[in-house]
């Protein structure tokens, strides 16, 4: 289980983990629940760079569509297939299973933490 006080958020309620010079991102429990049931994927593919605040993927839903952005610029090291292939796992395990992409980054991002991150969607 992944402890979600030690990752990183941003205003568009995606999670960062740093993990050496790897960035992992996915989104929140709070974008999964808004989302609502997560029907479709679209990831941007190994080796794409990306730069921060663009939009680097798209997350459809039943109710809705979300679009990911980049926290922080990067190449995408790897997409999550099994995100691709089974969409609801962003509902079931959003800080786990669920995560989206990962990024080598190299400047490691500096964002909110857990507790700014709960006061900023008013938990």
């Amino acid at each position: 289980m992944t402890d979600v006080t030690a990752l990183q958020y941003t205003e568009e309620h995606e999670w960062v983990k740093v993990d050496g010079d790897t960035v992992v991102i996915g989104i929140t429990d709070y974008a999964a629940e808004k989302l609502g049931d997560v029907v479709y994927v679209d990831l941007p593919a190994a080796g794409t760079a990306v730069s921060a605040g663009t939009v680097v993927g798209e997350i459809e839903s039943t109710k809705s569509v979300g679009e990911l952005f980049a926290p922080i610029d990067g190449e995408v090291v790897e997409a999550n297939q099994a995100v691709i292939d089974s969409p609801e796992l962003v509902n079931s395990d959003p800080f786990g299973e669920g995560w989206l992409i990962k990024l080598s980054a190299p400047e490691l991002p500096t964002l909110m933490t857990h507790a700014e991150y709960r006061a900023f969607v008013g938990e």
